[in-house]
């Protein structure tokens, strides 16, 4: 499966909200400094669909705030 995501870093809290477009929006609290909001985005995505780390892939968009995400089961 692939996901649009738009990740919104420096949140107060973290969790992801699903909009009725199948698109998912994501909060966490790391910086987009070095990789630490993408690892954040990976954690979170695993733990929302209860699959392992490994399981979620970083399509495209590393360096931006939109991304498409693709999960494997």
């Amino acid at each position: 499966m692939r996901f649009i995501i738009k990740v919104k870093p420096y949140s107060r809290e973290e969790k992801v909200v699903e909009n009725q477009d199948r698109s998912l929006k994501v909060y966490v609290n790391e910086k987009p400094v070095e990789g630490k909001a993408n690892s954040a985005l990976i954690k979170l995505i695993a733990e929302y669909f209860d699959v392992p780390k490994s399981a979620v892939k970083i399509v495209s968009g590393h360096k931006s705030r939109n991304k498409i995400v693709e999960i494997t089961k």
